[in-house]
């Protein structure tokens, strides 16, 4: 299948043709959020799928061509005998068409082993597009181009039209109060039950988590460019489902796979920015020289070394960058880097599936304290810490770890923030980490009022 590119004008801000796009249904913004820098290099936008796959409890939706069908079978085996009825030769391109979406934490948790049992709706675990077609913008050689497969340029017209147009214009408001999910005492309660289970050796570090709830009115894409002006991230990402719309502003890339190298950056470790220059710079030393957060860093590093190593070629996991202060618009966080080669016959939905889900926001031992989590926590995670992101038809992939991130469904509007505790973690420290990994959300319901999408501003 021949792949074709044709050069669209650039915008170091990509706002104005997002907003057309994830207006369509299954419109996909994957939105790197710092032009230049080099984790934001890449936006890649897609609309209007040739077809979707949606799961849910091992049940797989096909639809195609108005066409849907029904299948009970493992979701990353259907995922994979699409993507591979679509392959084509290896590209320049980030992405040249493809497979966009997201791959839940329940999906993880269900490749662990772990059965859901918690009362309520759940949304599915995985849902994906597949894109003949997508917009890349290269904010590193500040260009945009149109890329796809052949036959699928009859959408340009469209696209340059709406290159002319203002952005549809939206509205949205919080229309209730704010329910959480523990709240204090709660959360208290379940730090307890950890700390013990902790101290027992039943497990070494467990991620604890909240949700945030409030009811809405209007269009979630107007709340993702308000959380958007708080600060980008270079995973971010926005999507239109037709059961949801998910809002991600994510620091933390998942697992990527370019060329048979596979890469993952997990973050471990957290301090808010400071008020000013010095005390911000003395929150990242505190950060960077605490022996807690270093020893939490490094039990993921090794929990993720051991994640490559069910797909990648003996010896070659590495370790290139241990415990780096990154600074981010609300925090400071430490990441590490873990590289490997994948095993020849392996590809990207191998490596999905041997990470799923992700090390850092679960714990050690993941599989164990995945059942863990699902006695802690008051309702499924759903989109929360799982995957964002795209499986090229040319085989690279690129994910974030869903964190920061806000599910927008049936008038509601959920949003969740952990940490992972360890036998010396504090639990009022860890609850004041909770509160400043969800600070953009917060702000956003305690600003409360009616805004609305009035130009094309970021």
């Amino acid at each position: 299948m021949k792949i074709n590119r044709y050069k669209l004008p650039y915008a170091a801000a990509d706002i104005q043709l997002a907003a057309h796009l994830v207006a369509e249904p299954w419109g996909v913004w994957l939105d790197s959020g710092q032009p230049g820098a080099e984790l934001g290099r890449y936006d890649i936008m897609v609309a209007r799928p040739s077809a979707t796959l949606v799961a849910r409890d091992g049940l797989c939706e096909w639809r195609e061509r108005g066409e849907r069908r029904l299948v009970r079978e493992d979701p990353l085996e259907v995922l994979r005998r699409a993507l591979s009825a679509r392959g084509v030769e290896a590209q320049d391109a980030p992405f040249c068409g493809g497979a966009v979406g997201y791959f839940g934490y329940d999906l993880g948790q269900r490749l662990e082993g772990v059965e859901e049992t918690r009362p309520g709706a759940r949304l599915p675990e995985m849902a994906v597009g597949f894109y003949d077609w997508a917009v890349i913008t290269d904010h590193a050689r500040q260009e945009r181009y149109w890329i796809g497969r052949d036959g699928a340029e009859a959408v340009l017209p469209w696209l340059r039209a709406l290159l002319q147009q203002p952005p549809p214009a939206a509205s949205f408001a919080i229309a209730g109060g704010l329910r959480e999910q523990p709240d204090r005492a709660g959360y208290a309660e379940r730090f307890a039950r950890v700390q013990r289970w902790l101290r027992a050796g039943d497990c070494y570090q467990i991620n604890l988590a909240r949700r945030f709830a409030v009811p809405y009115r209007g269009d979630p894409w107007e709340a993702y460019r308000r959380l958007r002006r708080r600060g980008t991230a270079p995973y971010g990402a926005f999507l239109r489902l037709p059961f949801a719309s998910l809002l991600s502003l994510s620091p933390e890339r998942f697992v990527s796979l370019r060329g048979g190298q596979a890469l993952t950056q997990p973050i471990k470790g957290t301090r808010p920015r400071g008020s000013d220059s010095a005390s911000d710079r003395l929150l990242a030393e505190s950060l960077a020289s605490s022996p807690k957060d270093r020893a939490e860093n490094v039990m993921i590093v090794d929990l993720l070394r051991n994640d490559f190593g069910k797909v990648c070629r003996p010896g070659s996991v590495r370790v290139p960058q241990l415990c780096a202060v990154e600074s981010f618009p609300l925090v400071h966080h430490l990441v590490s880097t873990v590289t490997g080669t994948l095993e020849p016959g392996r590809d990207a939905v191998d490596l999905l599936r041997a990470c799923l889900p992700g090390g850092s926001i679960t714990g050690a031992p993941k599989r164990h304290v995945v059942s863990l989590i699902a006695q802690l926590e008051p309702q499924p995670r759903g989109p929360y810490c799982g995957a964002i992101g795209y499986i090229s038809d040319d085989g690279a992939m690129d994910t974030n770890v869903a964190i920061r991130t806000a599910v927008c469904a049936d008038g509601e509007m959920s949003y969740w923030a952990g940490g992972g505790v360890v036998i010396d973690s504090t639990e009022e420290e860890e609850f004041r980490e909770t509160e400043h990994k969800a600070r953009a959300f917060l702000d956003l319901i305690e600003a409360g009022e009616d805004f609305c999408c009035t130009s094309e501003s970021p």
